[in-house]
């Protein structure tokens, strides 16, 4: 992730009067004075692979709120429109659930509610055009324009007694979400700092519970991978709050702590969703959305976490001059919402016409799984030397694309069955 600073600041940071802050090596969203040491200003915005970051989960504002709790009234700001960005995540994804259902889904339903829809509810919540109430949004209204299969869809799933036990569930647990929200912004006004704790310790045990309820493992094993994976997504949402409130009481060791916990999480669980998809459909809302995932979201709370340890780090000098800071630098803008077609859709597009189905979703395990991939490199260059292919030697093998190895892995496999399958009947 590349951050950016005003044009001002940029100029300055080139012509080495300011410097931009690292942390062992990794780049902060901060610039400072090479001369004094003051700090300037915070970066306005940050890029992943070219593009504008855009997580589907995670809240870019609290990416560097930690940092700005030294500012006060900056800190707390980015902390309450974090809140919002979050809210409103939650409840879209949370949404989307009455489209996918519980059991088997339709391809034109995972179709209807994909990365790329997902990005366009969230945008139409955002500027108030959809309204979410206990959790859920009209569906028919929103996607009015997929036609009457998806509207046929929406009454199936509405009238299925498996989902309506599972949908009971999210309204309780979002009404949960929703009071403990309220609750927090107002703990934030309080002026008396006991008072305040008490009452954001009050609020971490609600969203405890909610999270209770998003993470159930029984609710969970009933549901297919998509469904899943927007369970778990909204779950890694209310983490975020969670952490938030250690962030304002300034718990730093505990912020850091449950980030690296949730960015553990969020790959296991990733591991977990992938390997229960079980048709081409599921793979097709599911590889554009994890890799979303993977490059935006994790991106931001590893990011987050950085400045956190960073902040630990500072010696008693650094963090008054970070507290007496001024920065008075343009609006933030970390996260932007591109309505689209995402470039993770269109990666997959290349990659599927290129692979089948056990191979693409290999590739993605490989994502979460490295031994994985080193145990494909293995198989494949000892079937190499059975065979006579005397290019597929490991170290050429650990240079190729995940697409090579996974395919190749998958034509040694075929082929070394299919002889086994000779010898069989040969033998018989």
């Amino acid at each position: 992730m590349l951050f950016q600073f005003s044009p001002a600041i940029q100029a300055a940071i080139d012509a080495g009067k300011y410097l931009q802050v690292f942390s062992d090596g990794v780049p902060l969203s901060m610039a400072r004075d090479a001369a004094n040491g003051q700090f300037i200003a915070h970066a306005i915005g940050a890029t992943v692979n070219n593009s504008p970051l855009s997580p589907l989960v995670a809240a870019s504002n609290l990416m560097t709120s930690g940092a700005q709790m030294y500012q006060t009234q900056q800190g707390f700001t980015a902390v309450l429109n974090g809140l919002q960005t979050i809210q409103t995540s939650l409840g879209v994804l949370q949404a989307t659930t009455a489209l996918i259902g519980v059991g088997t889904v339709a391809g034109v339903a995972l179709t209807a509610v994909n990365l790329h829809q997902t990005l366009k509810l969230r945008k139409e919540v955002e500027q108030m055009r959809l309204e979410v109430k206990n959790g859920f949004i009209d569906l028919k209204q929103a996607l009015k324009g997929q036609g009457v299969e998806i509207r046929q869809i929406i009454e199936q799933v509405a009238q299925d007694i498996k989902f309506e036990q599972h949908r009971i569930a999210l309204v309780r647990a979002y009404g949960v979400f929703i009071q403990a929200m309220n609750r927090f912004r107002s703990a934030m006004q309080l002026q008396d700092f006991s008072r305040r704790n008490a009452e954001i310790d009050g609020v971490r045990g609600m969203l405890f519970t909610a999270l209770a309820d998003y993470s159930n493992p029984h609710l969970l094993e009933e549901t297919c991978a998509a469904g899943q994976l927007r369970r778990l997504e909204c779950a890694w949402a209310i983490e975020q709050v969670i952490v938030a409130t250690y962030q304002v009481q300034n718990e730093v060791s505990a912020v850091s702590d449950r980030l690296s916990h949730l960015q553990d999480k969020i790959c296991q669980d990733a591991l977990t969703v992938i390997n229960r998809c079980e048709s081409h459909d599921e793979l097709d809302f599911l590889f554009p959305e994890i890799i979303r995932i993977k490059n935006h979201d994790l991106a931001v709370l590893d990011s987050w976490q950085n400045h956190v340890d960073w902040i630990q780090s500072l010696p008693s000098s650094d963090l008054k001059l970070l507290s007496s800071a001024d920065f008075n630098s343009p609006e933030t803008h970390y996260s932007t919402i591109n309505v689209a077609e995402p470039p993770e859709q269109l990666v997959y597009e290349s990659l599927a016409e290129k692979s089948h189905f056990y191979s693409l979703r290999d590739q993605l395990l490989f994502i979460f799984e490295p031994n994985l991939r080193r145990e494909y490199e293995f198989y494949i260059s000892e079937q190499a030397v059975i065979t006579g292919y005397k290019t597929l030697v490991t170290s050429n093998l650990q240079q190729a694309p995940d697409l090579t190895v996974a395919n190749l892995y998958y034509y040694f496999k075929i082929r070394d069955e299919s002889k086994d399958e000779t010898e069989v009947v040969l033998a018989n």
